[in-house]
């Protein structure tokens, strides 16, 4: 008996089996996925508090946000975050895959030190940053014993928010190092040997050749860091503190999110609405990135 005779018996017998297979992903997604974002847009309606299910209140939490200063305090430093992040996400990659693109002695080990922070965990990351930066760190003492004066990469409102950045950007760069060495790997030789031989140079042929070829990839990367960055939580809450920095104005929508939904008194309803706005402007924002892809190639 041949295996297609088997498995149509299989089917005609057993008309629900491929959904037994799938069934534990389905529970999964159901569960950790499904259930969560139902639960969160039906509590954005509502007045629900940790301990309390709350009733339904319509659009006042959205109305809410409107007047809450930290809420637009929160939207001002994820959009930042977006500027400041991805841009430098995007380009410094691909810069460093073609560095480590070519098989020379000894690129191995650049390449596994260029994705060691990735696989980091970003507590220890954010700690040994924290330490670097600190009034009484590494790096401050270092200008200090130049002549320097002490930098208040911790205690500035602007200054912790970039030194957040520059560790956001740091710990991604090895990731998305490799989605881009993938990328550059199907880019054919021929157009970089007939652009050599018009006389382009390396700058030329970079800008010529290689960012139309990876375009998609870089499309894909802008939208992948657009919304990791919008949804930062990690390095601000580690740097900044539970607070959110100097009253609070480095606070993003997720620590605002975490911060008003958590404890026994927590607004649920209203963490909630936030959530449903992250989402929201995390979706706009990656299909603006993907519209521009394509307007690009057209």
């Amino acid at each position: 008996m041949s295996p297609s005779t088997t498995v149509s018996r299989v089917r005609r017998q057993w008309p629900l089996s491929p959904w037994l297979f799938a069934a534990p992903g389905l529970l999964i997604i159901g569960v950790f996925i499904l259930y969560p974002f139902v639960s969160t847009l039906v509590n954005a309606f509502t007045d629900r508090r940790t301990l309390i299910p709350g009733e339904f209140v319509g659009l006042a939490n959205f109305r809410e946000l409107l007047h809450d200063d930290m809420f637009w305090i929160g939207l001002r430093n994820s959009t930042l975050y977006v500027l400041g992040v991805v841009p430098a996400l995007v380009i410094l990659p691909l810069l460093l895959a073609l560095l480590v693109q070519k098989n020379i002695p000894g690129i191995t080990f650049f390449r596994s030190a260029f994705y060691t922070p990735v696989v980091a965990s970003i507590v220890v990351v954010g700690l040994i940053w924290v330490w670097l930066l600190d009034e009484r760190g590494l790096i401050n003492s270092l200008l200090e014993s130049v002549g320097g004066g002490r930098v208040g990469f911790l205690s500035d409102q602007w200054l912790l928010l970039l030194s957040a950045m520059a560790v956001t950007v740091w710990k991604g760069l090895g990731y998305y190092m490799i989605i881009y060495l993938a990328a550059l790997a199907n880019v054919p030789r021929e157009l970089h040997e007939a652009a050599a031989v018009d006389g382009a140079g390396a700058v030329r042929r970079f800008v010529t050749v290689t960012v139309p070829a990876v375009r998609s990839t870089m499309a894909l990367v802008g939208a992948l860091s657009s919304v990791a960055a919008f949804k930062v939580f990690s390095e601000v809450y580690l740097m900044a503190g539970p607070s959110g920095g100097p009253a609070g104005e480095d606070t993003t929508l997720v620590m605002l999110v975490q911060r008003t939904g958590t404890g026994l008194t927590g607004r649920v309803g209203y963490a909630s609405a936030i959530s449903v706005v992250v989402f929201v402007v995390t979706v706009a924002l990656m299909l603006l990135v993907l519209r521009a892809d394509r307007r690009g190639e057209a």
